[in-house]
């Protein structure tokens, strides 16, 4: 659904931490920011209207910024080896889950001539600016409106019968407390071995640290000025969603970027967290798993230059 527009693709953000350690250590004036966001939580009231009005609220959004408010996301398929390798095997079908306007999409069908995408948003307004695309065509892509958490995806896409569903700055954009009845949702329409590729806010991104008191509805979880909301997640929270609606975890990490401000001359570190869940034969409950890292070693990648440098380091976020 949405992503920053500051969100930076590889090319504009060199340098690329991952990792199962939380990248970011808080400062005092980070933990001053985050006491005065609790002096002033939304209302009940007003949190219960945020939840009815979601749908206009993205509907709005998409109104106001049509397609030009977001990049292409060219870099998917360099971040995820899943959708590189389906330009080479047996032709794979595909579950955009909030798909916005497009800018997963169609860059993907541009690169992956056999691939064949369904493609569903909350927003009915997206999905027909999906549909007026001049590169959309019937014959490779299902483009279709859904509330992942009560629409069944099953009236639109066959049971078992999608390889790979994508979660691209989507799941942070729901109530906490609907979150894993989406991923059931997506779990029905996944083959068993199927996977989700998953992309989203990490707890204390930059635009978290942002939010002035007025505009915290729980931990975590935020309103921005325009009605739509965000979640913040850590590693852990997004092990117990997958694990509880019956997904193994083969990735699940945090990604610390930084992105330059030129104009401003400011550097911010944005958090994110990205996995690889996979369905489970039996769709049943698993134990979770926790990769075991080095505390004291993260791995630098500076993909801005002519090779990939690594060097050892101790290791003691659409803005809104």
């Amino acid at each position: 659904m949405m992503e920053d527009s500051s969100t930076p693709t590889l090319e504009d953000s060199p340098f690329q931490v991952k990792g199962s350690v939380h990248p970011r250590m808080l400062t005092e004036e980070d933990r001053d920011r985050l006491q005065k966001q609790d002096t002033k939580i939304v209302s009940d009231f007003k949190q219960q209207k945020l939840e009815k009005e979601a749908q206009r609220n993205w509907d709005l959004f998409y109104k106001r910024n049509s397609t030009n408010f977001f990049k292409d996301r060219h870099w998917t398929a360099r971040e995820f080896e899943e959708l590189a390798n389906s330009q080479k095997d047996t032709p794979l079908v595909l579950l955009e889950a909030g798909c916005g306007v497009g800018n997963f999409l169609f860059p993907l069908l541009q690169e992956n001539p056999p691939l064949f995408i369904h493609a569903c948003d909350f927003s009915p307004r997206a999905v027909q600016f999906v549909k007026d695309n001049p590169q959309f065509t019937s014959d490779r892509c299902n483009a279709f409106q859904c509330d992942l958490t009560k629409d069944d995806l099953r009236d639109s896409v066959p049971a078992a019968s999608v390889d790979i569903a994508t979660l691209i700055f989507v799941l942070s954009a729901l109530h906490p407390d609907t979150m894993g009845a989406a991923l059931e949702n997506i779990h029905r329409v996944l083959k068993p071995g199927g996977c989700v590729l998953f992309r989203d806010y990490g707890l204390y991104d930059h635009a978290m640290l942002r939010f002035a008191p007025g505009h915290k509805l729980a931990d975590s979880f935020y309103v921005r000025q325009d009605g739509t909301r965000a979640y913040y997640f850590s590693t852990e929270e997004l092990a117990e969603l997958f694990t509880a609606a019956g997904f193994s975890i083969e990735s699940n990490e945090y990604v610390l970027r930084e992105t330059v401000n030129k104009k401003e001359g400011l550097c911010v570190p944005r958090i994110f967290v990205q996995g690889k869940f996979v369905r489970t034969e039996s769709g049943q409950k698993h134990d979770m798993t926790i990769a075991k890292q080095d505390e004291n070693r993260t791995v630098y990648t500076n993909k801005g230059s002519a090779g990939e440098r690594e060097c050892s380091c101790s290791s003691g976020k659409h803005e809104n």
